[in-house]
């Protein structure tokens, strides 16, 4: 079983943030899809990385999802979609494996 966790970014470049209905469709197909999700987005987690210009930060939300096998066809266009919706060069999806207790 694997934990799926989607990166989601609160705000856009200029610092607003986006609508509401963005993460409502997300969290709507994602449950659908899945059968169940988990979504932070209460409090925006800081993201830092760094850059050729220095370091660079974003807020961001976590949708997860649990799911038995992973189909990366499908997530590969899910994060492509993201992309185009978000406006952003990456989407971090990841997956790690968990034991269901």
């Amino acid at each position: 079983m694997y934990l799926i966790q989607i990166l989601l970014p609160a705000t856009d470049s200029d610092g607003n943030g986006f609508p509401p209905e963005m993460f409502a469709s997300i969290r709507d197909l994602l449950a659908q899809r899945f059968g169940g999700i988990t979504f932070h987005r209460s409090a925006p987690a800081e993201g830092l990385w760094l850059s050729d210009d220095g370091v660079e930060k974003d807020a961001i939300v976590t949708a997860e999802v649990m799911v038995d096998a992973i189909d990366r066809e499908w997530w590969t266009h899910f994060r492509a979609d993201l992309e185009r919706r978000f406006d952003q060069e990456e989407i971090v999806i990841r997956a790690l494996p968990i034991t269901r207790i």
